[in-house]
């Protein structure tokens, strides 16, 4: 009879750990590491090894030299919904800072996917994404200047842009969306307060109208500790 593989240290803590942020609420200090140590006899090294992994799950999260419980995570619909429907709908208060808007030259690759000739003009639009508050997420987005140039003019940065795009007579008709695991670069990591450790969800997304034109090419980053998907499947 082959014996049952023995639970290692870290994982026996970071069972206990979960037993104990589930009796608190969100905001709640967790007790701290050495704490834990002493309770469980284990080193602090060990504690802290269950603290990294709750901490990528999105359950704890550092706050200034503490660590409290965390906020459910923010989950996205995959749909044609704009970042703001999205977070309304789960009760949460969106937001965007500015980070980049400039007017580029699109190269071959962009520009075929936006279906407009090389060397045309793209609106680069980079803003970070908040829920209440809190960076969740980077994203990057590309125009055909032809088509929506005028939103330099008229277009604030920090509301939804699918909204202006609707407002400016676009329906949105179908996307073709990606989605895998990276890790963020040293600057994504500073403009989403994290690190270059944590497990990030990155989207590629091309939209198109109703006539299958290309409306946008969307690169976002969003922290896999504060975001999560879901999409409604039919046959």
């Amino acid at each position: 009879m082959t014996a049952a593989p023995k639970v290692p240290k870290y994982y026996a803590v970071r069972t206990e750990l979960e037993r104990i942020v589930d009796t608190l609420e969100v905001g709640d200090a967790v007790p701290a590491e050495r704490d834990l140590a002493e309770r469980f006899a284990v080193s602090r090294e060990t504690v802290r090894q269950a603290f990294h992994e709750l901490l990528v799950e999105g359950r704890i999260e550092r706050r200034g030299r503490g660590t409290v419980v965390a906020a459910p995570k923010l989950v996205q619909p995959l749909s044609l919904l704009s970042y703001t429907e999205g977070a309304i709908s789960h009760g949460r208060v969106p937001g965007r800072l500015l980070v980049t808007w400039e007017d580029i030259v699109g190269d071959d690759e962009l520009c075929g996917e936006l279906q407009i000739a090389r060397g045309s003009t793209v609106m680069h639009l980079e803003r970070v994404l908040l829920a209440d508050g809190a960076k969740l997420g980077l994203e990057s987005t590309f125009l055909p200047w032809d088509r929506f140039g005028t939103f330099t003019d008229t277009f604030d940065p920090t509301t939804s842009l699918y909204a202006a795009i609707r407002e400016a007579g676009v329906t949105f008709g179908s996307a073709n969306e990606r989605i895998e695991t990276v890790l963020a670069s040293p600057r994504e990591a500073t403009l989403l307060e994290t690190t270059t450790a944590m497990p990030m969800l990155l989207m590629h997304r091309r939209s198109l109208d109703v006539d299958g034109r290309p409306i946008e090419k969307v690169r976002s980053l969003y922290r896999g500790d504060r975001v999560a998907f879901e999409a409604i499947l039919r046959e």
